[in-house]
């Protein structure tokens, strides 16, 4: 399936359907079984960086240049609503697990906690130096992490906006994270090529895991915790073995410029998106 200038890609949880956001403002749902487009999302007045399905499917959070970050029924596209509160481009979105809770990370160098059903600010976090990358939560949702063009990772407690911890390691801005499904390993990648596994109970650093050589822009584990997968922008998608950090398998120059990569939920299919607007489906 071809989307034009693809920003970010993510696969709904039971791996039907594939919500993609691109630099022409829109955002859309393809049937992820055939590459049928089903829905053009309109409404963004810029490029829509960041998408972002709720666990149910039923949501689709988009976050975009133009500051905004909006919410859409899914399947039928219709708009639920606008949150307004960030200063800057809304670089990533995420939805809580239970799907209460959506932060958006941006680069005005703040992240906001939102609820979902009426669209209120709950916090407001401020404590990056640079423009925040990427926003995750762990799987019991208690934790959200935040990466950064500071270079470092944040982790929060989700009830109160509470600074917990401060992960200092990468040389480079930090561009993504993820966590592990059983919530004690976080991932992270930088400008600096290199992906790090941190543990997430005493934000010791495991692993340095390294080959890419661009920016990595985009982080996924499997289902059952055991691959992580990372795409660069040098064209490259890297599967790791997650209990050594060992290899497994490159997808050398696949595609430009990877933008985002997506586990479905049984851990058979990963959705690989790029800024050329190519999405591919690699069967496991």
């Amino acid at each position: 399936m071809r989307a034009t200038q693809i920003c970010s890609a993510v696969l709904s949880s039971d791996g039907q359907i594939l919500a993609t956001g691109s630099e022409n403002n829109i955002a859309q749902l393809w049937r992820a079984a055939d590459g049928v487009l089903l829905r053009t999302l309109r409404g963004h007045t810029d490029m829509v960086q960041s998408v972002a399905l709720s666990p149910d499917g039923r949501i689709l959070a988009t976050g975009a240049a133009d500051k905004t970050v909006r919410l859409w029924r899914v399947p039928s596209g219709k708009p639920i609503g606008v949150l307004w509160g960030h200063m800057d481009w809304v670089s990533s979105v995420a939805f809580s697990p239970d799907g209460q809770t959506l932060a958006s990370g941006s680069w005005d160098e703040t992240a906001i906690l939102w609820r979902v059903s009426d669209g209120t600010l709950l916090y407001t976090l401020k404590r990056h130096a640079s423009r925040v990358t990427g926003v995750a939560f762990s799987p019991d949702g208690h934790i959200l992490a935040t990466a950064s063009g500071d270079n470092t990772v944040l982790l929060w407690r989700v009830a109160d906006g509470k600074l917990l911890r401060t992960l200092k390691g990468h040389t480079a801005g930090v561009l993504s994270v993820a966590f592990s499904p059983d919530g004690q390993i976080l991932a992270s990648g930088a400008g600096d090529g290199i992906v790090r596994l941190w543990q997430v109970s005493n934000g010791a650093l495991l692993r340095t895991l390294e080959g890419h050589t661009e920016d990595v822009d985009n982080l996924a584990f499997s289902p059952d915790g055991q691959v992580l997968a990372s795409g660069s922008l040098d064209g490259a998608v890297r599967l790791w073995q997650v209990a050594d950090g060992a290899p497994l398998y490159t997808l050398e120059k696949c595609m430009d410029w990877v933008y985002s990569v997506s586990f479905s939920q049984d851990g058979q299919v990963l959705a690989v998106g790029s800024l050329n607007g190519d999405v591919r489906l690699w069967l496991g």
